[in-house]
């Protein structure tokens, strides 16, 4: 009788915990979560500038470049990739000074230069990469190596969605993935569902999301016996991301079929709003849609979109190792009104305020030249030590400029701001504190930050 009871009240513990698991195991992976402290921002819009604009041309305005063009530099330099001369190179672009504020902003920024009072210019960023594919696994994940949380997954994993019917971290291709491919927005360690989505342009932006002609209805029947077959392998083996994984992207997947096709419907925009974006333009009609698009999905509640350089013929995105004086004004037509238009939107709706907008590239470019048979086919060398980023909205201090660059715009020397202490500051102003963000992963507890990064306070309203 004794042995019986003893292993009845065993097999009643060990039901309440198999119905925990299972009830673990159903839980939506995306649901929201409370932040760790109260949020200025609930979402963010990255413009990966993927290349490395040069920050002596955009946002870093150097005198000394053009003063002293074509001369030796004359100081000790690190090696880059190419490293092909010590000559400086005077910047082809006039800069002025725009709004309030005064911020000096390259010509290939007009627009831009229209909104300034609304960003934040960090002109002491700096890295640990000169390679692009590493460069970019930084910027995105922290680490300089594949197979790492990106910082969108991190942020997704610590806030859950606010939009159930589609994913919470969204990529909007517009023609180029950046070096290292996929991965850049993969999930690493952390469960499959929190990885970056890509959408891409054209009919289909989604692979495989349309339905199969047929009953709806029917459809469902069949994922819904598709869910109870992966719940029973549940029961069996055990919680396993990959089976929780396919369970939430079949049910999110059957949910985006109805979702997707009005998101990407712009009938009800007005024709105001299309011009604003540069809808109405071929040059900017690419970019301007993604820009239009991540405005949707923010509204919707995805919380965190990435926005691609769009392709343009012979033009390698910014990465102007030759030709710098073309290839970024191609580049700069074609996002620059767009973004301008983007953050215009965001304040006239009361988004800007709750949503980070951030822009920048993996790192910039040297104020040296890589000299080829003419100066107009000349280019820059990459460049981690001294580069430019901005933000906007989501709680930064806006109309102002953070750190400085030395004379030649090499090295940043003043309010150093590193890829960690960015991340950092993202992550708080979205209520996350980057040291109790972590997930347990190969006997040790892993974040965005990894062991550094500092929340810099300087750029907070």
């Amino acid at each position: 009788m004794l042995c019986r009871c003893a292993n009845g009240f065993g097999g009643l513990a060990l039901s309440a915990l198999l119905a925990e698991s299972l009830e673990a195991a159903s839980a939506d992976p995306l649901a929201v979560r409370a932040p760790h402290f109260a949020p200025k921002a609930r979402s963010v819009i990255f413009l990966f500038m993927d290349g490395g604009p040069s920050q002596v041309d955009t946002f870093d305005p150097k005198p000394r470049l053009r003063r002293d063009h074509l001369k030796p530099i004359g100081i000790e330099t690190p090696a880059t990739v190419f490293n092909i001369s010590d000559k400086l190179l005077g910047s082809p672009f006039e800069f002025r000074s725009y709004g309030e504020s005064g911020i000096p902003v390259s010509e290939l920024f007009p627009h831009v230069g229209g909104v300034v009072d609304e960003l934040t210019v960090i002109r002491s960023m700096h890295s640990d990469h000169s390679e692009h594919t590493a460069a970019n696994y930084f910027m995105h994940t922290g680490s300089g190596f594949q197979g790492r949380p990106s910082m969108g997954s991190w942020i997704t994993y610590g806030l859950g969605s606010e939009c159930r019917n589609l994913p919470g971290f969204v990529v909007l291709d517009s023609g180029l993935i950046p070096p290292g491919g996929l991965d850049v927005f993969g999930s690493g360690f952390l469960p499959a569902s929190y990885q970056g989505m890509l959408f891409r342009s054209g009919e289909h932006p989604v692979a495989d999301l349309q339905p199969l002609e047929g009953d709806p209805s029917s459809q469902r029947s069949k994922l819904g016996l598709l869910e109870r077959l992966n719940r029973g392998a549940l029961d069996r083996f055990g919680a396993v991301d990959e089976m929780e994984a396919t369970i939430a992207n079949y049910e999110l997947a059957f949910r985006m079929q109805a979702e997707v096709p009005e998101l990407l419907s712009l009938a009800g925009e007005s024709q105001a709003t299309r011009a604003l974006y540069g809808l109405d333009d071929p040059e900017t009609e690419e970019f301007g849609r993604q820009c239009l698009l991540a405005r949707r999905m923010v509204e919707r509640g995805v919380r965190f979109v990435e926005l691609l350089t769009p392709f343009r013929e012979g033009c390698d995105r910014w990465d102007q190792h030759d030709s710098i004086e073309a290839g970024h004004r191609a580049n700069a037509r074609a996002t620059d009104k767009p973004i301008a238009g983007l953050i215009r939107d965001l304040k006239s709706r009361g988004v800007l305020e709750e949503t980070i907008v951030l822009w920048g590239g993996e790192f910039g470019r040297t104020p040296t030249a890589q000299l080829r048979e003419t100066l107009e086919k000349t280019g820059r060398d990459h460049n981690p030590y001294g580069f430019t980023m901005w933000v906007a909205g989501g709680g930064f201090k806006a109309g102002t400029i953070h750190g400085a660059t030395d004379e030649f715009g090499y090295f940043a020397v003043e309010s150093k701001v590193h890829v960690h202490d960015l991340h950092a500051t993202v992550l708080h102003l979205l209520g996350l504190d980057h040291e109790r963000l972590t997930y347990r992963y190969s006997g040790r507890d892993m974040r965005l930050t990894d062991v550094h990064g500092n929340v810099v306070r300087e750029l907070l309203a």
